[in-house]
């Protein structure tokens, strides 16, 4: 939804989505206030910021590293290709997101809100990172292909979640070291293969 515009972005962020998907986004949104603000619906419009869990489906860049891995690891792939490793993202579990969905509808009044952990990182360090708790080398494996290059791409996404924080009493509880570590057990156990073997453990304080 705010594509090129810059982080942290906010409730006040200007929208500039850069691709029908985000542009369909922007539309639902503004539909949702629209309803709110025409109509007196009990109406609010969460403005998510990538939200991940094993369930994420697998055309979606995160999904498609934890499943690569647990394809090579299995011996069914030989290397992963993706597109553009220096995209930054904003990620967070989407258990954590759905509470705050749930809060925005408890509050006496309708408003909207940016759900976000308000930390940046790259498709290359999601990469690093699967691939680490892993026990691999992702630069062993790793292949950048054209074909995955969007034709307008958004460089960086970083959510200022001030308001849910103040307004809800939300924060996310899950880490970016745990939200991988849950993604990548899930695919491996789809593959058959042991986790105690295949995954390093996080630390306590992860």
């Amino acid at each position: 939804m705010f594509g090129l515009s810059a982080p942290p972005q906010s409730e006040t962020t200007p929208f500039h989505p850069r691709s029908p998907y985000a542009a369909a986004k922007v539309y639902a949104h503004w539909m949702t206030v629209n309803y709110r603000e025409a109509h007196g619906l009990f109406a609010c419009s969460g403005i998510l910021f990538n939200h991940e869990s094993p369930r994420r489906g697998e055309n979606f860049v995160t999904r498609k590293v934890t499943r690569g891995i647990a394809q090579i690891l299995s011996g069914k792939a030989e290397n992963l290709r993706l597109g553009n490793l220096d995209s930054k993202r904003d990620w967070g579990h989407a258990r954590d997101y759905v509470e705050a969905m749930w809060l925005m509808l408890q509050q006496d009044e309708a408003d909207d809100y940016v759900i976000a952990t308000g930390e940046t990182r790259s498709v290359r360090d999601f990469v690093q990172a699967a691939f680490a708790i892993a026990g691999l080398d992702w630069q062993k494996y790793v292949v950048s292909d054209e074909a995955y290059m969007r034709p307008a791409d958004v460089h960086e996404l970083r959510g200022d979640a001030s308001k849910a924080a103040a307004k809800l009493g939300w924060k996310p509880r899950t880490s970016f070291d745990e939200l991988v570590h849950e993604m990548l057990e899930h695919d491996l156990q789809l593959e058959g293969l042991d986790t105690t073997k295949h995954l390093k453990r996080l630390p306590a304080s992860a």
